[in-house]
């Protein structure tokens, strides 16, 4: 009678060539372009892009004079990643959905700054009518479904708002911001497993800043290459330089088309900088003030897109007229802010369920 084989001679058994409702042959997308812009489209980037840093560094100022309370998360820095991917969308069909880090992504989608500076001020004129605040604004009629606190959260939600599009068959594409330090929340990666399975049109970006909180991706991830981590779900992914705004349009263009193909979720980390701390009460003491001055000089995204557009035509004392107008723009919002009422006692009671009762 023959022996069994031992365990050191024994074959693994071999997995079938082909699973049932695996797809081997993925197609991939293309590799992404630098986005071509014209020389007007340069002029808006540069507009939304200095309109952010100044309404953010007014926030921090405001902040500081007690006129903002709570959290304030500032963008400062991260600007080519909300104007190049949100200026690709198509407003009032695409939806946003994004964390606490919030404010330039609604100034990127076109939403009044006295309404945004209203908000993060607590008026009744704000977006929300001051009740979401710096951390929690929201707009159906933008389709900005947030600013939400809690870490990751809004990745479950962006893809229920996928679903949505998807079952109302009409052709809008979710954006669901999050950053390197949600990329580690587990249900991140059941949303990456349901929007592959269900082939949903969205598009995560991974807002890589390198420091989530205050930990170093390199000290709290064991894969610090972001871009691939919707691989073992089948989700294709692409690094993009989240300092070059229109890099960060061109792989916009390479992602939107991928998913209004119906091939599913695509993923996105763009590798971005933030000059301040974490939040208004962070000194940002686990790195030095020579690493945040070397990104200035070398890789401002602002700076950047102004030696392109002076390379284009574009005279300097425009550029300073322009910015002339737009620190004007953040000046008035903080004036109507100011000047706003606070809401209603009333309105501690609307608001909390679908219809008032």
């Amino acid at each position: 009678m023959a022996k069994p084989a031992s365990s050191r001679t024994r074959k693994p058994a071999t997995a079938p060539a082909t699973l049932p409702g695996a797809d081997h042959n993925r197609e991939r997308p293309g590799e992404p372009e630098s986005y071509k812009a014209s020389k007007e489209e340069l002029l808006e980037f540069y507009r939304q892009m200095l309109l952010i840093r100044r309404f953010e560094e007014r926030a921090g100022q405001l902040y500081g004079l007690g006129f903002i309370g709570g959290f304030c998360h500032l963008y400062i820095g991260q600007e080519a990643v909300a104007v190049g991917i949100q200026s690709a969308l198509t407003p009032g069909k695409d939806s946003v959905i994004t964390g606490y880090r919030d404010h330039g992504h609604m100034l990127a989608y076109g939403i009044d700054p006295k309404l945004i500076m209203a908000e993060l001020t607590g008026r009744e004129a704000g977006i929300s009518r001051g009740k979401g605040g710096s951390m929690h604004m929201f707009s159906v009629e933008h389709k900005f479904y947030g600013g939400h606190g809690i870490v990751g959260a809004q990745v479950s939600l962006g893809t229920g708002l996928a679903f949505g599009h998807k079952y109302k068959e009409d052709g809008g594409v979710c954006i669901a911001y999050f950053g390197d330090g949600a990329a580690n929340q587990g249900q991140v990666y059941e949303s990456f497993n349901m929007a592959e399975l269900w082939k949903l049109p969205i598009i995560y970006v991974i807002e890589n800043n390198g420091y989530a909180m205050g930990t170093s991706v390199q000290r709290s991830s064991s894969e610090g290459e972001l871009y691939r981590r919707g691989e073992s779900f089948r989700i294709p992914g692409i690094q993009v330089d989240g300092m070059d705004v229109l890099a960060v349009r061109g792989a916009t263009e390479t992602a939107l088309e991928y998913v209004r193909a119906g091939k599913g979720p695509i993923l996105l980390e763009m590798k971005t900088y933030r000059y301040r701390g974490h939040s208004m009460s962070d000194p940002a003491k686990y790195r030095s003030r020579d690493e945040v001055q070397h990104v200035r000089d070398t890789s401002d995204p602002i700076d950047g897109l102004k030696k392109v557009l002076m390379e284009a035509g574009v005279k300097e004392e425009d550029l300073k007229s322009l910015d002339a107008q737009i620190r004007k723009t953040v000046s008035e919002a903080a004036d109507f802010a100011e000047s706003s009422p606070e809401p209603d006692a009333s309105e501690l009671y609307t608001d909390v369920l679908v219809e008032q009762y």
